[in-house]
């Protein structure tokens, strides 16, 4: 199920945002026991970059990757943490920067 919900979880990132990256890690492994692993959705990590992100502020690119991934928020995730960039900001990215585990 986890791979399928990655999937899911990608597609829809890849289709509305057409994001030059986009690295998932699924983090529902460190949530055992937590609340909201218990109703089966997941803790995620996002980073993406996307030239759509160029005019927003980091509040704004996350309501749009939120937007984005619509009822998948209510039916497959949790927890979501976003590193939303533009093309120049993750020019300056350090590598290493995500760690998908």
């Amino acid at each position: 199920m986890t791979e399928a919900r990655l999937e899911r979880i990608k597609a829809r990132l890849t289709a509305g945002l057409l994001p030059e990256m986009l690295e998932l890690a699924d983090d529902s492994h460190l949530h055992a026991g937590h609340a909201g692993a218990r109703d089966g959705r997941g803790h995620f990590r996002v980073y993406i970059v996307s030239k759509q992100f160029a005019t927003m502020r980091p509040l704004q690119r996350h309501q749009l990757v939120y937007r984005t991934l619509g009822d998948l928020m209510q039916t497959d995730i949790h927890a979501l943490s976003i590193s939303a960039s533009t093309p120049d900001e993750a020019q300056s990215r350090q590598p290493g920067h995500f760690n998908p585990r």
